[in-house]
């Protein structure tokens, strides 16, 4: 059961917790993924962690909004060769909100946190497949399984997802690091009212603590989309090396 949001005290230095994080947060989800490995410990701290997992998702859709905003402004969402993903990655994002409620994720975790690892590897060794625009020979049905099992695990698990996007988009629809990120933010903002809805119906989400974290994300995440867009793919394949370093290590030994 959800811990009511009346009987939840919201101190100042709470709201400064909350507002900070968001801001860290959303800045590294709007470059690379990893973002919930902070928000979500100082939520479960607060409000326990079933209302934790659905009130993430309300700093998420707005800070996705405002990534969106800034890689638009930027020029950098290519949004016809988005939309054909948007479909697969909002179903499979609705099936496995509905899996979260049956099937223990720790497994999955632990196979992701060893995909970052080589993620990381594979940025720093190989730097043009993810720095240049690429082809691609992913047909349209598996391009549409693959987004389909990725909208799965942010709907199951959320945490890493722009990871696994990233991957999917530079290697199996031939983007890169900028533009890249630009599709990552405008599938997560698609699929994310999805969950919300899922854990709001089950009465696990608190909207104030989730407005005050919100402002923060969105903060970062347009500070990031802007700062993307102008120092180019080079700049943010170390962002996303650092990223997906730490959050492995986080996700092995949590």
């Amino acid at each position: 059961m959800m811990t009511g949001a009346g009987a939840i005290d919201i101190s100042l230095g709470t709201v400064a917790v909350l507002v900070l994080g968001g801001l860290v947060a959303g800045f590294i989800n709007a470059l690379a993924g990893g973002g919930s490995a902070i928000t979500i410990p100082i939520l479960t701290e607060i409000a326990g962690p079933l209302v934790a997992n659905g009130t993430n998702r309300i700093a998420i859709l707005a800070a996705n909004l405002a990534a969106v905003a800034g890689f638009h402004r930027g020029g950098a969402v290519e949004w016809r060769r988005v939309w054909p993903l948007v479909p697969p990655t909002v179903v499979g994002a609705g099936v496995g909100a509905w899996a979260a409620t049956q099937v223990d994720g720790d497994i999955m975790k632990r196979v992701f946190a060893v995909v970052l690892i080589l993620v990381a590897a594979s940025v720093v060794l190989k730097p043009a497949r993810w720095v240049a625009d690429r082809e691609t020979s992913l047909s349209v049905a598996t391009r549409n399984i693959v987004f389909f099992g990725v909208g799965f695990y942010g709907g199951f698990v959320q945490a890493g997802v722009g990871f696994l996007l990233l991957i999917s988009l530079v290697f199996g629809s031939g983007f890169n690091l900028i533009n890249g990120n630009g599709a990552k933010v405008v599938l997560v903002l698609a699929y994310t009212p999805v969950a919300l809805a899922l854990f709001a119906s089950a009465n696990q989400v608190d909207w104030r603590l989730g407005a005050i974290l919100a402002s923060g994300q969105m903060t970062g995440a347009w500070i990031a989309a802007r700062l993307a867009v102008k120092k180019g793919a080079p700049w943010v394949r170390w962002v996303l090396v650092f990223a997906a370093v730490v959050a492995a290590v986080r996700m092995l030994v949590s």
